[in-house]
């Protein structure tokens, strides 16, 4: 041991012991002289720093951690000064506790031990909590539990030291009893009557053996009989250990319940906000790419880059688009359709109602190329482009401020003072971007530009290609028929402007698919935050735990077990979080979409994402402090105040 950091001191130095299969054996002497440090090296509970040791004839000192585990839980059967029943759990489950660890586990041991838990007068208290017996019973368990496993010697660290006269003799009768049947028993104390007891007394003195007196000679023991079971992993985990592991972890986390609370508040508001947060991202993503379809496929828009929306053929002179740069137009193989659009803001006026609103003036290919059909009536027709008709076709929004509940179809209205009448109602298609298409009157677009609006001239088009793949060739074909009509030069080329939307509505979903992830991310700061809680609060468990630990690790629980356990409580915290979350989460979305009218959108993915993120955070802030955990040496653990 270490004195200051500076100066060590051997607890034991040179000695050199054989014991017997069934010896019972009492180790003795005064505080400090290494009693324990000597118990605790047999029981493999500690390693010395130098010397051998062999266990049935065979040298075991260079063995691994899991096979000393192993041992401790096949061959030894420890009974402690301070009992070390886990509070949380029963008699039957404390004393059960060596089967987690066992190479097998039968249900014919499991039922020997609470027959034998009933044989030493336990059986009304099976179902109780260490708190709620006295403390020889409380030994007794502890004797129950070191039998458990039936191990071929008993080690005791002052069994009878926190009992009175009554419960000491029982324990000690048990540990008589028990060496008669075979057992070889190694007990500590420092009381010389009940070293009398034992068939050998050694007595230690600063770390040396003073004394070895042998009183009587050995009961029949089978231990050179015994074999030891390896404990094999054919897999990671087998089905009982995650049983076992989880019924552990729902124990630990009832007994803290306000802790494991506010730990899964922390992962809950994470996943809340993640859900959340990609439900709007979701909504918006989806919006703009159904306000993108409602543009239609394969449509190029064609405009002039001028500012005067014209292009500028020299001299200060500008034209614009024409009917002869429809008709090239169409004319092009690779295209489908052209639409014309002449547009303006007008006044609306039927009766008593009047409306500002947008007029657009195009084709009947307009309903085909932007997706727009008519919900009631219908669209006016080509001979109502050629005779310049004045018919009109109303946006829904439109047709509710002008005549409400009322059926418009064959009524008047007057645009900017000049009669219409109303053929037909458009289908809703809402708002995209900063323009309403629900707002908006559509008439043939010859009387909008001689009639209506009074210009000569062509604002843009829309051109539907015949497929995707002919888009690029209709491009440059576009440009090559209205340079030609307008005798442009190449380098006023760049006055024309043909925006492909399929590229557009890439780039724009594109867009709104990281703005989806980005809302996602930053509300996934909140859940890194609530890990590093439950690390922090997962550390501090250990600490708390540590006599558990050392308690686990003397019944033959291995560094994997140890970690496994702190991990799947982390796991745990952080999956109940993760579901509490997406559930509150996903209500969180609807009131949004239905208090603020925010289309959002919940679906598989967003759920697995979020939940698989939220083990994640287990998995990630747990493995510390459960490797931290793991790596506690049982007597280090038991002796941690």
């Amino acid at each position: 041991y270490l004195i200051g950091g500076k100066v060590q001191v051997p607890a034991l130095n040179h000695t050199s012991l054989t014991i017997e299969a069934g010896e019972f054996v009492a180790i003795t002497g005064a505080s400090g002289s290494g009693k324990s440090t000597l118990l605790a090296i047999l029981g493999l509970l500690d390693k010395a720093d130098a010397g051998t040791y062999k266990l049935l004839g065979r040298d075991i000192t260079g063995l691994t951690d899991n096979e000393y585990a192993n041992l401790r839980n096949q061959f030894f059967g420890f009974v402690f000064q301070m009992f070390n029943l886990l509070p949380r759990l029963n008699i039957v489950d404390n004393t059960l506790l060596p089967f987690i660890y066992a190479p097998t586990v039968s249900r014919e041991k499991q039922g020997k031990v609470v027959d034998l838990l009933k044989k030493i007068g336990l059986g009304d208290r099976l179902r109780h909590r260490p708190n709620e017996i006295s403390g020889g019973q409380q030994q007794r368990v502890a004797v129950a539990r070191a039998l458990a496993n039936d191990p071929v010697v008993i080690l005791a660290d002052e069994p009878t030291g926190n009992l009175d006269s009554k419960s000491s003799e029982e324990i000690m009768g048990l540990l008589r009893q028990l060496n008669a049947q075979g057992k070889t028993i190694i007990m500590v104390t420092h009381e010389p009557p009940l070293a009398e007891q034992a068939s050998r007394i050694i007595k230690l003195h600063d770390g040396a053996i003073v004394s070895d007196e042998k009183k009587r000679a050995p009961v029949a023991g089978e231990a050179k009989e015994y074999k030891l079971q390896k404990r094999a992993r054919k897999s990671l985990f087998s089905i009982s250990e995650i049983k076992n592991y989880s019924f552990e972890a729902i124990q630990s986390l009832a007994l803290n319940r306000l802790r494991s609370f506010l730990s899964i508040l922390g992962v809950l508001i994470g996943v809340t906000a993640v859900v959340a947060m990609l439900a709007v991202g979701n909504g918006a993503q989806r919006q703009v790419q159904q306000n993108l379809a409602n543009l239609g496929t394969n449509l190029l828009m064609v405009r002039t880059n001028f500012q005067s929306r014209g292009i500028q053929m020299g001299a200060d002179t500008v034209t614009r688009f024409n009917f002869d740069d429809l008709n090239a137009i169409k004319r092009i193989d690779s295209i489908k359709y052209a639409v014309p659009y002449v547009q303006g803001r007008v006044q609306a006026v039927y009766q008593s109602k009047n409306w500002n609103t947008s007029v657009v003036g195009t084709s009947p290919d307009f309903q085909i190329v932007r997706s727009s059909p008519v919900d009631v009536g219908k669209f006016f027709t080509d001979m109502d482009v050629t005779a310049r008709a004045k018919v009109a076709v109303l946006g829904p929004d439109v047709a509710s401020e002008l005549f409400g509940n009322e059926n418009p179809l064959g009524k008047q209205i007057r645009i900017n003072r000049i009669d219409f009448t109303v053929v037909g109602v458009m289908a809703a298609k809402g708002v995209s971007g900063f323009q309403n298409s629900d707002d908006r009157i559509i008439i043939p677009v010859t009387t909008a530009m001689y009639r209506l609006i009074g210009t000569d001239y062509i604002n843009y088009f829309d051109v539907q290609a015949q497929d995707e793949q002919s888009m690029t060739a209709a491009q440059e074909e576009i440009i090559s028929v209205i340079m030609k009509n307008h005798r442009m030069t190449q380098a006023q080329s760049d006055q024309i402007d043909v925006r492909n939307m399929a590229d557009i509505q890439k780039l724009v979903g594109q867009t709104a698919s990281t703005f989806a992830y980005l809302l996602g991310a930053i509300a996934a700061v909140s859940l890194f935050v609530g890990g590093i809680g439950i690390m922090n609060i997962l550390l501090v468990t250990v600490m708390e735990r540590t006599h558990e630990i050392g308690l686990r690790k003397a019944l033959g629980a291995q560094n994997l077990d140890i970690m496994v356990q702190f991990l799947v409580e982390a796991v745990m915290i952080c999956g109940i979080g993760g579901i509490l979350g997406i559930l509150l989460g996903s209500g969180i979305s609807l009131i949004i979409s239905t208090l603020a009218g925010w289309s959002t959108v919940v679906d598989l993915s967003s759920v697995l994402l979020a939940f698989f993120f939220s083990v994640m955070v287990g998995v990630v802030f747990g493995l510390w402090p459960a490797m931290q955990a793991s790596r506690l040496s049982p007597m280090a653990a038991l002796r941690y105040e």
